[in-house]
C-alpha cells in the first residue's frame, strides 16, 4: 500500500524538501566535498544555504530592510529611535558650547 509520502522526498521539521539531480564538474564537487568537511555539516546542507544565499541577492531592496532593526537586536520603533538621537546629539551640543 502506498502512502503519500512514498516518492523521494525527505520531511524536514515544517516544510517538505525535494530532491534534486545536479551536473556539476568534478572540481566543484571536490571543493564542496573540502568545505563540508571543513564545517563538519553536509554537502546539501551547504548547496541549501547558497540557494538560500542567491534567492536572498534577489529580493526587492526595500523586503531586504524591512524589519532589519528587529532582526539586529534594535526592536524600537524608528521615530523613537531617531527621537533619542538627536535628543543625545542636542545634550552633546549643549554640553560642549558650555566648556
Amino acid at each position: 500500500m502506498q502512502t503519500a509520502l512514498d516518492f523521494d522526498t525527505t520531511i524536514s521539521y515544517q516544510y517538505i524538501t525535494m530532491r534534486i539531480l545536479a551536473d556539476l564538474p568534478d572540481a566543484d564537487i571536490r571543493w564542496l566535498d573540502d568545505r563540508a568537511a571543513e564545517l563538519g555539516r553536509s554537502r546539501a546542507s551547504l548547496l541549501r544555504e547558497a540557494v538560500s544565499a542567491y534567492r536572498d541577492r534577489e529580493r526587492d531592496w526595500l523586503m531586504q530592510g524591512f524589519g532589519l532593526w528587529t532582526r539586529f537586536g534594535k526592536g524600537v520603533d524608528g521615530s523613537a529611535f531617531e527621537s533619542a538621537a538627536r535628543s543625545a546629539w542636542s545634550a552633546d551640543e549643549a554640553g560642549q558650547e558650555t566648556a
